[in-house]
């Protein structure tokens, strides 16, 4: 980023260069904020989301803790990681599950009264404290209707921040700091998987999409433009001192994951749908929170997805038959299971095996 920036040369406010969604009037404008930051993870959502709260967001306590795969930290609430894991283990969907179907099912879940008691309440104890709360976790995407109905329900307006990144980069990322449990193939449809339906579930609502390189390169006028889209005061009224903040948090070098399909091997009808995938999702981050021109073409996007995931499945169906045969389990361990065939040979035995009874301990779905 260059030499530190003084205060007065590091705006926050809002910026002519871009048209954002107009304000609505003081009158109609609740007194509370619920911020929620959708993307994948490995994707940029934690400095995004450390950026805000260093301006004056509340992050609800306890956080997860930092570890080396982010060691700035996560910036997000325990409470919310563990809600959401709960109800992806209820729903049997994993964090970056790439069946579209999969939608659905944590929908439903997210239909019990319970759980939306639940939030409304946690949700309420929260506002107490601050009325401006930011709420970021990988998983967030899989209920954030949830999270907005329940929102509107304690007197809070929602606001949604999508931060994206290449998919190459994202996937690297992940096999990086994650190993390779999941393999790059599922990794990428994840991600496509994510980024159609994340798009989709936010169309109709104030958001705005933030390219992670853009946070490296520029944190100040990516900050300025997004509190400009979503009318955020934190943002728009932060003192020199909380910016000051944010410039020593932002660590360049903590980025090392290259935007290139070079080291994998994609399928070049996945590869191709993802890129076009990131194309649009930079449209936004680029041209505004308003996504009519480019609807066709994210809908086109995700029936592709669909079909392309459909096919497979079909092509597979032998494959999904024969490991769901009684007694096939014990002949073909879940530890053998768990890695591609590819990386195998790669990955020891024993570690494949702790890491299989680790998932179970957690309640990772035997898929």
């Amino acid at each position: 980023m260059g030499a530190p920036l003084s205060p007065e040369h590091m705006p926050i406010g809002p910026s002519e260069e871009h048209n954002a969604t107009p304000p609505a009037p003081a009158s109609e404008t609740p007194r509370r904020t619920l911020l929620l930051v959708a993307g994948s993870g490995r994707s940029g959502t934690s400095l995004f989301t450390g950026i805000l709260a260093r301006l004056g967001f509340h992050v609800p306590q306890p956080e997860v803790v930092a570890d080396s795969t982010n060691p700035r930290g996560f910036s997000e609430s325990k409470w919310v990681v563990d809600f959401h894991t709960r109800l992806l283990n209820r729903a049997g969907v994993q964090v970056a599950d790439a069946r579209p179907g999969a939608w659905a099912l944590t929908a439903n879940v997210a239909l019990d009264e319970a759980v939306k008691q639940e939030l409304r309440d946690w949700l309420e104890e929260q506002f107490r404290q601050s009325d401006d709360v930011v709420i970021k976790d990988p998983r967030l995407s899989w209920f954030l209707p949830l999270w907005r109905a329940c929102g509107e329900e304690v007197g809070a307006v929602a606001r949604f921040a999508t931060v994206v990144r290449h998919p190459a980069a994202v996937v690297e990322s992940k096999q990086r700091s994650y190993g390779n449990w999941q393999g790059e193939i599922d990794r990428t449809a994840g991600w496509v998987n994510q980024s159609l339906f994340t798009e989709r579930a936010t169309r109709d609502h104030r958001r705005s999409v933030v390219r992670y390189d853009d946070l490296l390169d520029d944190w100040t006028k990516t900050v300025a433009r997004v509190g400009e889209e979503l009318d955020l005061a934190v943002v728009r009224d932060a003192p020199a001192q909380l910016i000051v903040q944010v410039h020593e948090f932002i660590d360049r070098s903590l980025s090392r994951s290259r935007a290139t399909w070079e080291d994998f091997e994609i399928p070049a009808s996945l590869r191709a749908l993802a890129d076009e995938v990131w194309e649009l999702m930079s449209d936004l981050a680029s041209n505004g929170p308003e996504p009519d021109p480019a609807v066709e073409r994210f809908e086109s996007a995700r029936a592709a997805y669909v079909e392309l995931y459909e096919d497979a499945e079909a092509i597979a169906q032998s494959s999904i038959v024969a490991a769901r045969r009684p007694g096939r389990r014990s002949r073909v361990p879940r530890a053998v299971r768990l890695v591609p065939k590819r990386y195998r040979r790669k990955v020891p035995l024993r570690w494949r095996v702790t890491v299989a009874r680790a998932l179970s301990r957690r309640g990772v779905p035997n898929t």
